[in-house]
């Protein structure tokens, strides 16, 4: 359990990031639901932890601002005292054939997703590393892992991702703080609600267990990393995608 710790989840008021804060407050962790757009959504996202019986605070900010997310990270630490976990959850999609492609779509997308993740990693490092403890966990993709006609920027930056999470992992390890990855498939939210049904029939086809996953599937593996059952994992990914992807 989590109890007494502090949890911060970028991207928090909608879909896979609010699966995350309602399952890390239910494990006892005080979650900061971060946001940027929404703060309806994320007023939403707080009144259900809040019905859950758990405790959590806004935190807005955008994680592809240096100045804010440092801010913000202070200001946590100084009304918490601590930021215990961190789920770097924040993504935007900017879809395009790549020959089409205009550069503020690539920046974009990589400026959220990617250098997003690093900003607000940096940013927690040195109070994790002073009280030697301390969980990250970056959210990436199949797509990552698999690419997709149309997402180069997103491919890109999921698939950094992951080489950031090994390289965080080996730099945090001597100071008692892991960094591990998951890896979502096709997951019931926002952005897939977006897709005609014969996209979701033809994306069901190449699943094995033949259904799209949800939030809580996400959030399920999110709180192993958190917790004390995964202290010796550092450094790794974990898919959640129903058998789409089984590579390493």
């Amino acid at each position: 359990m989590l109890k007494g710790q502090v949890a911060l989840v970028t991207g928090g008021s909608r879909g896979i990031g609010r699966a995350v804060c309602r399952r890390l407050a239910a494990m006892g962790a005080k979650v900061g639901i971060n946001y940027v757009s929404n703060p309806a959504a994320a007023e939403e996202t707080l009144a259900e932890v809040a019905a859950d019986g758990g405790s959590a605070f806004l935190a807005r900010f955008d994680v592809a601002d240096a100045g804010a997310v440092q801010k913000a990270v202070k200001e946590i630490v100084a009304d918490h005292g601590v930021i215990d976990i961190l789920v770097n959850n924040a993504g935007i999609t900017r879809d395009g054939l790549m020959a089409r492609m205009k550069e503020e779509d690539w920046d974009a997308v990589i400026d959220t997703n990617l250098k997003g993740t690093f900003l607000c990693s940096k940013a927690v490092m040195r109070p994790m590393m002073k009280q030697r403890r301390g969980r990250i966990i970056n959210i990436t993709s199949v797509i990552g892992f698999l690419g997709n006609g149309g997402q180069v920027n997103y491919g890109a930056a999921k698939a950094g991702i992951v080489g950031l999470t090994k390289s965080m992992a080996r730099e945090l390890a001597p100071r008692k703080v892991t960094v591990n990855a998951v890896a979502p498939g096709y997951i019931v939210t926002d952005m897939t609600s977006e897709l005609s049904e014969e996209i979701r029939d033809a994306i069901r086809s190449q699943i094995p267990l033949g259904s799209l996953g949800s939030p809580e599937d996400v959030a399920a593996v999110v709180g192993f990393l958190a917790g004390d059952d995964a202290a010796y994992m550092t450094g790794q990914t974990l898919h959640v995608n129903g058998g789409m992807y089984m590579g390493n």
